[in-house]
């Protein structure tokens, strides 16, 4: 059967325009069911056996749900338990259309072959499709096809054998008007929170229920503590005539009364308001898009300079005006004065899953109890659970359900539990999901891509690419690394000058554009390294064997080879797909130990020092162009082998090797950038870093200053002078420190397509152009830059999203994403690593520098284990701190004392464990010794844990 659709729509001229779609119907499609008698289908879904253990339906049973309950009940629906499903069409089409994120979650439960979720073609069937009526709601028209499809099912199964015990269809809804026309027409069906009480085997479920209107009605008092949002319709119009302002909000991880609502603007036009208090932030959650109001003038503040964090006692609805006056503005300068606004609409909420701990109510018998999460920008959720003693020290999952306006906290259920809290592996997996690094195993659909083993390389191979296996190739990485993305070599040629060559595992060889492989490295963006794990972003047989760049094994490479005279110049660049094997995989302190020794000689030893000595040059070639030599602190931790607990703790020390390897990848990337712009100038993929606002280094001059050091930042080269000439007798760590400073200052490099762009530079590099080439085992920028460069030069065909810009934009916004994220998870490793560290050590004392001063604290820097914390000055101590603003910076005096940034302290440092989920590295001051300040004593180390350490 053909049917057809004829509607007219508005064209962007102005226009009207006559649209026929044509619908086809079917008589074919299979119900998917083993019950079945009728359908001639191949393989079935439904079980026969469809039993669950329930109360309200003890006969075998397959269930329906409606949009509503996909939308809202996902987490439930994720449950194991949950088997024999029908997924209409119609439910499928409005989960896509309306969430993304749920709509990925419920494809992937229909792909779990033992969930038997079906999805059930309704829009297509000949008996199920209906037509929307005259008057009719398109939601209306959707519930009505919902109740046809689940009809035609509870008929078409019925056979003259089912009994009242039979098999049945039960359509589960929330919605009182489309369950009262279900029981109209003789359909079984219940709202989803009954059938899921009524599971008497899994009472645990009820606690997964997210939340109702009638439940949110029965938890709010009714005290209004919060202005009512305005509808969208009129936050639209305010935005529109320019009274509001729309933006992303982030909230303060320092402060949970204060936060910044980023608007974006043309160009470098954005800017950021500041809201402060709970009236203002007005229940809007960290990364939720929001109007916002600016206040008038008079009102605009400074941003608090107090750490403040909201870990009291469980509060009660209200807000009070103690709590809004703790916000604590800075000083109101006129120039400290921020634009200042207030929330006064929810465009979209971009709210997730969150991790963290439950706060067990102290009412006995009670069921509410408030969530914690381990983001300190997320506020503090109330949640429904009978399993409390059981969660209470465990880290838990909880989503948010609604934020009322006489609630003090938003509403949630629980998700799910993922272990005790503290265990290694548990705050492994929080640190993962907290910053969406995806790292699910990879699926059978993503491995079917992958090359079958054994492989070799075939005469075909050979014949599309240059042979330089006899090249004398050698990498050199860190120690234990596996997935070797580069290989170098040097060597003199006849003609007196010398042939470099920059050789990088050639990947986009065996991911090919579009298929699930391609699609699942693009969506992860990065592999992810923490302490002692790696979450890759290809599998395994790619990243660590045959994409890796190991010795004495074939592999392919896609290669950049410069000639070069003895200054380091290039005469020539040849791009070429290649076969290397590489003759020594060499770790920075082994290749340092071979240019070092003079007895050594080998051709390998020749290429390590040609590399060197060539590497010595271009590095003081982009110094003096301006390049920035700027500093931060790493740290390697030293791991047991059995417990896999650190035992050791220390900053890297880089060689000259390190540089030697990073100076040519640098070179390789500007090459390649050039030569992907110059053939695709509107869709090339290139990497850019943004000059920070002069703002950025009011802090930098002000430190610099206190030492009686001008540093000028007038460019990249004035900057990078100044840096270089920073010297304060007596005082060896202030250039470091200095460096460490700067590189606060600095704005984050991201990635772009040129064709959406027009500034291309690299600040920090000082090169006109730039981009990603030389690790596309860990980055999928660089797969992207290798299909370029393979079309540019006739070693690959092309494809139509690699030449779309706007399709290469939306990329480079999910790997800018996913590459900050990333960051951030490493950071947190190291954070739980070192307080791992500190946990078995006591108290120790250390020496460290002021970085930063706050309102009632000092940010002191450790050098040693490359670990900053932070010294509080309590106002229930005697020593009443205050913050001091004067031409030489901020300072902090205490009592008779006055901290500045990079004054010399002694601290004493420990594991501050009282709070489980959010242990932190404790300092206190030792010296200065301030009176009113109170010191941990220092305790002895258990001598068994000191003989375990010194092993």
């Amino acid at each position: 059967m053909l049917k057809s659709k004829t509607f007219v729509k508005k064209t962007r001229s102005g226009g009207v325009m006559k649209v026929v779609r044509e619908h086809y119907l079917r008589d074919d499609i299979w119900c998917g069911s083993e019950v079945c008698t009728e359908c001639k289908q191949d393989s079935t879904v439904l079980q026969k056996d469809a039993c669950i253990e329930s109360s309200l339906c003890p006969y075998p049973h397959y269930l329906v749900p409606d949009t509503n309950v996909v939308l809202h009940q996902i987490d439930v629906l994720e449950d194991p338990v949950i088997r024999n499903v029908i997924i209409l069409q119609t439910v499928l089409q409005e989960v896509r259309h309306r969430s993304a994120p749920v709509y990925k979650r419920l494809k992937d439960i229909i792909h779990e072959q033992g969930r038997h979720f079906y999805t059930f073609t309704n829009e297509h069937h000949r008996e199920t499709f209906i037509e929307r009526e005259p008057g009719e709601s398109a939601n209306d028209r959707n519930d009505r096809a919902i109740r046809v499809a689940a009809k035609w099912y509870s008929q078409h199964l019925k056979t003259p054998e089912s009994g009242p015990d039979g098999l049945k269809v039960v359509l589960l809804t929330n919605d009182q008007s489309n369950k009262l026309k279900a029981e109209e027409t003789g359909l079984a069906v219940y709202k989803f929170d009954e059938y899921i009480k009524s599971l008497t085997g899994n009472p645990e479920l009820v606690d997964c229920l997210a939340l109702s209107n009638d439940d949110k009605n029965e938890i709010t008092s009714s005290k209004v503590l919060f202005p009512e949002h305005l509808p969208l319709s009129k936050v639209q119009a305010g935005i529109k005539s320019g009274s509001f302002l729309q933006g992303t909000f982030r909230a303060s991880r320092d402060n949970y009364l204060e936060a910044t609502v980023f608007v974006q603007g043309e160009g470098e036009d954005s800017t950021e308001v500041l809201i402060q208090g709970l009236q203002n932030l007005n229940r809007a959650v960290h990364q939720d898009v929001v109007a916002v109001q600016l206040l008038p003038k008079n009102q605009w503040v400074a941003p608090s300079s107090v750490v403040l964090q909201d870990d009291g006692a469980a509060k009660d609805d209200n807000v009070d005006e103690d709590e809004e006056e703790k916000v604590l503005t800075g000083p109101l300068t006129e120039t400290a004065r921020r634009a200042t606004g207030k929330v006064v609409g929810i465009i979209k909420r971009n709210w997730r899953p969150f991790c963290g701990m439950l706060n067990v109510s102290q009412i006995k018998e009670s069921t509410r109890h408030l969530f914690t999460p381990a983001d300190r920008r997320i506020p503090r959720i109330r949640i429904e659970t009978r399993q409390a003693s059981t969660l209470a020290g465990q880290r838990i999952m909880v989503a948010i359900d609604g934020w009322p306006k006489d609630s003090r906290y938003p509403n949630g259920h629980f998700v799910r539990s993922l272990g005790g809290a503290g265990e290694k592996d548990t705050e492994e997996e929080v640190l993962l999901l907290e910053h969406d690094v995806p790292h699910q195993v990879f699926s059978q659909a993503v491995l079917s891509f992958l090359p079958k083993t054994p492989w070799s390389i075939t005469p075909e191979d050979m014949a599309q690419r240059q042979d330089l296996r006899h090249l004398t190739v050698c990498s050199v990485d860190p120690p234990g690394c596996t997935d070797i993305d580069d290989a170098l070599h040097c060597r003199e040629l006849e003609n007196g000058k010398l042939e470099v060559g920059v050789h990088i595992a050639d990947v986009s060889h065996f991911i090919r554009p579009g298929n699930a492989l391609d699609k699942e490295a693009a969506n992860r963006g990065t592999t992810v390294y923490l302490c002692g794990k790696r979450i890759d972003m290809v599998p395994e047989l790619l990243s660590s064997n045959l994409c890796s760049l190991r010795s004495n094994v074939e592999r392919f490479a896609f290669s950049c080879i410069w000639e070069m005279n003895h200054k380091a110049e290039i005469l020539k660049t040849r791009f070429t797909k290649s076969v290397i094997n590489s003759k020594a995989s060499l770790t920075y302190a082994e290749a340092q130990m071979r240019i070092d020794d003079a007895n050594k000689n080998d051709d390998i030893t020749k290429s390590l020092r040609g590399l060197n000595k060539l590497a010595k040059i271009l590095k003081r070639k982009r110094i003096e162009n301006g390049a920035l030599t700027l500093s931060s602190l790493e740290v390697r931790f030293h791991i047991d082998s059995e417990t896999h607990d650190p035992i050791d703790l220390q900053t890297k020390e880089l060689m000259e090797t390190n540089s030697m390897v990073e100076e040519f990848m640098l070179l390789a990337n500007i090459s390649v950038a050039q030569k992907i712009y110059d053939e695709f100038p509107e869709s090339a993929l290139l990497r850019k870093h943004p000059a920070p606002p002069p703002s950025n280094y009011d802090i930098l001059i002000k430190a610099a200053k206190s030492k009686n050091v001008m540093i000028h930042t007038d460019s990249a080269k004035a900057l990078a002078d100044s840096l270089d000439v920073a010297k304060v007798d007596g005082f060896q760590y202030f250039n470091t420190l200095l460096r460490i400073l700067a590189t606060r200052c600095m704005m984050q490099a991201v990635y772009f397509c040129s064709g959406m762009d027009s500034d291309f530079h690299h600040y920090g590099l000082a090169s006109p152009i730039y981009t990603h080439f030389t690790s596309p085992i860990r980055r999928y920028a660089d797969i992207i830059v290798h299909r370029l460069l393979a079309v540019a030069i006739g070693a690959d065909s092309t494809y139509p999203d690699l030449m779309d810009k706007h399709k290469q934009s939306a990329l480079c916004n999910n790997l800018n994403y996913r590459h900050k994220m990333s960051q951030y998870a490493q950071r947190a490793s190291v954070a739980f690593h070192t307080q791992l560290f500190f946990k078995t050590r006591g108290i120790i004392n250390e020496e460290g520098f002021v970085l930063f001063v706050r309102k009632n604290a000092i940010i002191v820097l450790i050098p040693k284990f490359g670990l900053e914390g932070t010294v509080f000055f309590n106002s229930k101590d005697k020593a009443s701190p205050s913050l001091v603003f004067d031409e030489e910076g901020p300072s902090l005096k205490v009592e008779q004392h006055t901290f500045h940034i990079f004054d010399q302290v002694k601290v004493t440092i420990s594991l501050d464990d009282s709070n489980i989920q959010h242990q932190k590295i404790r300092m206190a001051l030792t010296e200065p010794v301030i009176p009113g300040v109170s010191v941990p004593a220092p305790e002895a180390e258990p001598q068994a844990k000191k003989q375990k350490l010194d092993r």
